[in-house]
């Protein structure tokens, strides 16, 4: 009985294959270009992770010496691996790094979004204005941002101390604790447009008649944004957040530019994950270490990604 109901499952999908084998045709060329440019260097990526990959090994690439989880056991437990020194603060500050960078982008997008979903003039001008963040390059944006944060001479302390005082003395935003505000800020400024520009589409498929009827109920504005936007956005919501963590997690342009064009080290509080991980492969020839903490975070990254879908399918049923 089950081998008879296999053979007619897979009759009905070779049918339906067969059925739309022209959709498949269409299919076909990027189900290959996703092989070749993703999958495969995935593959390659976790093979390299197993190799005793170096400045000396490098030559021989692929067939440097396997080594099998030494070099996991070098990032995750090993104190004097080059790799394993400030990986704790990499984790660190990528995770709050990641957490105020998305909320933040969120945050800003929806107060913007909601301004530009009333009828004011010259709201297609405003519009158009606020994308301009998003329009600039993200290392343009650390280029520009790392010469606004110096101590002498930079926007941002000429802006707050000599001009609103609204502090006793110039700081230095580029060392020390104040690293970490100084890479969260340009990367909301950098990416908040693409929220407002996702959440102002969502706002604007809320029927009328809504509010309209909330009016009538005599509920005020955070009333209707409880009831009415906030459960209406929620697919939004949904995509925004999952994107944010994605990113912001492998966020890197802003950071590796801010500091010393590329060359620099963002310090205990500016490092992120991918910084950290650029640094050891790329400065300091760690090629297998490299490739095995970049295993890990992906891995990482798939348990999160899985438990958001999760989360969001629980939610939607309980609705």
């Amino acid at each position: 009985m089950g081998n008879s109901a296999k053979k007619t499952k897979k009759k009905k999908l070779w049918q339906r294959i067969k059925q739309y084998r022209i959709a498949y045709y269409f299919i076909l060329p990027t189900a290959l270009a996703m092989l070749f440019l993703h999958l495969l260097p995935i593959a390659q990526g976790i093979y390299m992770s197993f190799l005793n990959l170096n400045q000396i090994t490098l030559q021989q690439y692929l067939l440097a010496p396997f080594v099998g989880l030494d070099n996991f056991y070098k990032v995750l437990i090993d104190p004097g691996s080059p790799i394993r020194i400030g990986l704790f603060e990499a984790v660190r500050n990528t995770v709050i790094y990641t957490v105020i960078v998305t909320i933040g982008t969120l945050g800003v997008g929806m107060v913007v979004a909601l301004m530009l979903n009333r009828k004011f003039f010259g709201r297609p001008v405003v519009r158009t204005l606020f994308l301009f963040p998003w329009i600039v390059p993200t290392y343009v944006t650390g280029l520009l941002w790392g010469i606004m944060w110096l101590r002498e001479g930079g926007l941002v302390n000429v802006l707050l101390v000599d001009w609103l005082h609204l502090m006793p003395h110039k700081l230095s935003w580029l060392t020390g604790p104040n690293t970490i505000w100084a890479i969260i800020i340009p990367t909301i400024w950098r990416y908040w447009p693409l929220s407002m520009l996702m959440l102002l589409a969502g706002l604007q498929t809320i029927p009328d008649e809504l509010y309209e009827a909330a009016d009538i109920d005599g509920a005020g504005p955070w009333r209707k944004f409880w009831m009415i936007t906030w459960p209406m956005l929620r697919p939004v919501w949904f995509i925004l957040i999952l994107f944010g963590l994605i990113y912001n997690t492998y966020s890197f342009n802003i950071v590796i530019m801010m500091f010393g064009f590329g060359a620099g080290f963002p310090g205990e509080w500016g490092d992120l994950m991918m910084t950290n991980i650029f640094r050891n492969s790329f400065q300091l020839w760690n090629f297998g270490t490299g490739a095995a903490a970049s295993v890990l975070l992906l891995i990482v990254m798939i348990a999160i990604v899985n438990v958001w879908f999760r989360y969001f399918k629980k939610a939607e049923e309980m609705q």
